[in-house]
């Protein structure tokens, strides 16, 4: 497997000179993480908003048949929880993973870095033309977002445990208990959670709009390495 991955393999044919060389570059718990983690942004995102502004009730039908939203609470928690522990294996993937997702990665603050960050700014939102090579894990924008998006995690770990603290005979949410009266209350608690919930939405749609037009401008499969793995990279000439 390791050899494997570590591999690359060439796809031109024989006789032709090679323009691209297949990477191993998310390994399978990235690749798992990516995709438990989208699942469960959408369940939180989706169930998140309801419990904040819920579907008023115009009709008075017995009890039982208006537990849907207990539901949602139910589905909410249960993504908070999946969440919470897919994310600390990503923080020890970033320590015991390859050199595409090492941490060392989410901090782009070296010369070219800086240099590939303009670059893609320019690409990204004034749509000119890319110059130069792309870094071939994230390039350096993707990776100072991720690195907000991690930071986004831990507060809304945080925050969603601590307001859960008031309802769950848990231990486990109680250790977070101490970041109400730190915040000043629920509401502000509640307010921050809620905040931080459209940070979400918007990464979300633009992540997606990224991806994909990042692999129409590069061509180095981008959409189809968050499943299998493997990018494409043009050969030096």
């Amino acid at each position: 497997m390791k050899s494997q991955m570590a591999a690359t393999q060439s796809t031109a044919h024989a006789g032709h000179p090679a323009e691209y060389r297949r990477v191993y570059v998310w390994e399978f718990p990235v690749r798992a993480y990516h995709w438990i983690n989208a699942v469960c942004m959408v369940g939180l995102c989706g169930t998140g908003y309801l419990i904040g502004a819920p579907i008023r009730v115009t009709t008075a039908p017995e009890a039982w048949q208006l537990y849907w939203f207990g539901s949602v609470r139910f589905v909410h928690f249960l993504c908070a929880f999946v969440y919470f522990f897919n994310f600390l294996v990503r923080i020890y993937w970033g320590f015991a993973g390859n050199q595409y997702a090492s941490w060392k990665n989410f901090f782009p603050f070296t010369a070219a870095q800086r240099k590939e960050f303009v670059d893609v700014i320019k690409t990204d939102v004034l749509q000119v033309k890319l110059h130069g090579s792309l870094s071939l894990g994230h390039n350096s924008v993707a990776s100072l977002v991720y690195l907000m998006t991690f930071v986004a995690f831990a507060v809304q770990s945080i925050t969603g445990f601590a307001l859960y603290s008031s309802m769950s005979a848990s231990w486990f949410p109680h250790l977070f208990h101490w970041i109400v009266p730190l915040m000043g209350g629920e509401m502000n608690v509640r307010y921050v959670h809620h905040l931080v919930l459209w940070f979400f939405v918007a990464f979300i749609i633009v992540h997606v709009y990224l991806s994909f037009y990042h692999d129409y401008l590069e061509g180095r499969g981008t959409i189809s390495s968050i499943v299998g793995g493997w990018k494409f990279e043009r050969e030096k000439q």
